[in-house]
């Protein structure tokens, strides 16, 4: 028997939990980020702790302060925090286990060469003895000043021409823990001609190709063909000669990577034995290797646990650590040798979480919808009628079959009413009209089908969301702040920061500034059967409507691209303060990147288009085209707008 769809369906009493539920941020978004009482997103920067930082708090601290929007928060505690939840992850699996060796965590600068990022990781990884990684010469330069500690370890990898190879040994002789890692055999062919100038003996690490390769977008970066590291057959090569210049001591480091976001744990277990059993070759052979690197992957649960996603993880931070300990102590101790310090560089894991982006919605476009006094002219196309009498259909007591029935034919009907206005017998206004009507229909099987539980969304359940979701324009860019998104497809959770005891009763697509049809959020992280919309309030015209953009600090600072030459977002670092009412401070604001400022990184020189402009404007004042006074307004309104923010300026509005 066909079920009856009810034409009213009661809102029920939403709560907190409700909208944790629906954008999944007890998956994603711990053990810190939570919906609290007010029904804000709120930041808990220790576990288990009572303190927590309100985000919407933070915002408005920050509007007061005449900063715009939109701005990166950097949650700095939460650096600290990760570095913490990863060592003592290691450090139970160790004593749980009996492992006879130590941990060492070693955060690669890729992954967020800011500054402020790596000075904060190292001083709140003091206590751990952390250590860097570099892969550039950049990179490396940067890293060098910062080893105040002569324990601390710089793991070099990366190719690495003579200059700094030869700089490397002279950090080694002055001794800091600088440890080049070789992936070409040329690379040490450079090291001896150093050796034999300098007549020291360096320390150094090799980085190997192993057979088995990850899952996911990142599984090229690993396996036989992965574009780094040495073949089993060069590592027995480049040991022999090592062995031959009586450097067997020096040899330390043994490195492997088996990519980035490693989302299926049981892909790392054969990594970790066949790496451990090189190492258990090379101790055998009387090397002295003391560290085993099992690179980066150490994953962030970017979208909802236990789906097929490829940034969805199957483990937690514990079972990483376990399988690796676990692991090389079982090799080690089958094969009767000692286990060596174990070495991660989890990038990606420790400063995914501390950054959160909040970008305004400037404003919001919906479908318009079947108004008083529309009406069907005379000679409308029997498309148009047939398209009308549906949509008085769609308001009577019918069944789900027959919904989704009247929606293909409203479908098809549509479909009709455009191809006969494209060949010139529907007039742009029946088009319209009639595109009104479609869109009545879609909105009033939407709200009908919405009161229904289903098994399984049937595909027309999800195309009338579709087509029924509002566009919401945001003030930032997808290039610049999200540029995974658009270039490999990842998820970020973005979700509403208020309002989230309220019941979303809409559904949007996120648009960026920028002239590209790319410039969207086209998928999330949701409970919602269709991803590629999100839940979300409506638009409140002259209120602030703020989204937030979550789990951005891995990456997506470094590698943002200026796309319609819009410059990086001002920053504000946040730190949780117990003395002040709302628990923070705002530690240092860094502004956004000014128009003059981008403009000549595309070396566009700030004096030559001043110049330029005067010229332009000269011109128009000698033909009087244009008074004086006018002329010298247009220039001071041009050298002004140079000094602006490349987004919208809200404050230029009001």
């Amino acid at each position: 028997m066909s079920q009856v769809i009810k034409k009213s369906t009661p809102i029920c009493d939403w709560t907190n939990f409700d909208s944790d539920n629906l954008y999944r941020v007890s998956s994603w978004g711990a053990p810190y980020f939570f919906i609290n009482e007010d029904g804000h997103m709120a930041v808990h920067i220790k576990k288990k702790s009572s303190v927590s930082i309100d985000v919407v708090s933070v915002v408005e601290e920050i509007q007061s302060q005449g900063i715009q929007l939109p701005i990166l928060l950097r949650f700095k505690d939460l650096l600290g925090a990760q570095i913490e939840r990863i060592n003592n992850a290691f450090q139970s699996a160790i004593e749980t286990t009996g492992y006879g060796g130590l941990y060492q965590s070693v955060y690669p600068i890729k992954v967020n060469q800011s500054q402020a990022v790596v000075e904060e990781i190292l001083n709140t990884g003091k206590k751990y003895d952390i250590g860097l990684e570099c892969g550039s010469k950049a990179e490396f330069l940067a890293a060098l000043p910062y080893l105040e500690n002569d324990k601390t370890l710089l793991v070099c990898n990366g190719i690495k021409d003579r200059t700094m190879l030869s700089l490397m040994i002279s950090m080694q002789r002055i001794g800091k823990n600088v440890i080049p890692v070789l992936d070409r055999l040329n690379e040490f062919s450079e090291l001896k001609s150093i050796m034999w100038e300098t007549g020291h003996s360096p320390i150094l690490g090799a980085r190997i190709c192993l057979g088995s390769e990850g899952l996911g977008h990142w599984s090229s970066c690993s396996g036989e063909m992965s574009k780094f590291g040495l073949s089993l057959s060069e590592l027995i090569s480049l040991s022999e000669e090592i062995s031959s210049l009586g450097l067997k001591d020096h040899f330390q480091l043994l490195h492997c990577h088996l990519g980035s976001q490693i989302k299926d744990i049981s892909t790392l277990k054969q990594v970790v034995r066949e790496l451990t059993q090189v190492y258990v070759s090379l101790i055998k052979r009387n090397f002295g290797i003391k560290y085993l690197d099992f690179g980066g992957g150490l994953g962030v649960q970017y979208d909802e646990a236990g789906t097929n996603s490829q940034f969805a993880l199957n483990y937690d931070l514990q079972e990483y650590a376990n399988l690796i300990v676990n692991t090389v102590k079982d090799v080690c101790n089958e094969q009767g040798v000692l286990e060596p310090v174990l070495i991660t560089e989890s990038g990606r894991a420790i400063t995914a979480y501390h950054s959160v982006l909040i970008v305004p919605v400037l404003g919001s476009r919906s479908r318009d919808e079947w108004v008083t006094g529309d009406a069907l002219p005379n000679d409308a196309c029997q498309a148009s009628k047939a398209l009308f009498r549906l949509m008085e259909r769609s308001t009577e007591r019918i069944t789900i079959e027959e919904a989704l029935a009247l929606f293909h034919h409203a479908k098809e009907a549509h479909s009709q009413v455009r191809a006969s206005f494209s060949l010139g017998s529907v007039s742009l206004e029946e088009q319209a009209t009639m595109d009104r009507a479609f869109w009545t229909v879609c909105k009033l099987l939407y709200v009908s089908l919405c009161g229904e539980s289903f098994d399984s969304y049937p595909p027309e359940f999800i195309e009338l969301e579709n087509i029924l979701a509002q566009q919401h324009m945001c003030n930032f860019s997808i290039f610049r702040s999200m540029l995974d998104h658009w270039g490999i497809g990842q998820t970020f959770p973005v979700m509403p920061i208020d309002r989230l005891n309220e019941k979303p009763l809409t559904h949007a697509i996120l648009a960026d500034l920028t002239c590209d049809s790319d410039g969207r959020v086209t998928h999330y992280v949701s409970s919602s059967p269709n991803k590629s919309v999100l839940p979300t309030h409506s638009f409140r015209p002259g209120k602030e409507n703020y989204i937030g953009l979550f789990l951005l600090g891995a990456y997506q600072d470094s590698m943002g691209d200026a796309h319609n030459l819009f410059g990086k977002v001002g920053e504000a670092h946040i730190r949780l303060n117990l003395d002040v009412e709302n628990h923070f401070t705002i530690e240092k604001v860094i502004p956004e990147t000014s128009v003059q400022e981008i403009l000549g990184q595309v070396q566009y020189v700030s004096g030559q288009l001043e110049s330029r402009m005067r010229g332009l404007v000269r011109e128009k004042y000698k033909s009087r085209e244009v008074s004086r006074v006018a002329a010298q307004e247009i220039l001071e309104k041009y050298m002004s707008c140079l000094q602006k923010s490349t987004y919208y300026d809200s404050k230029a509005c009001n």
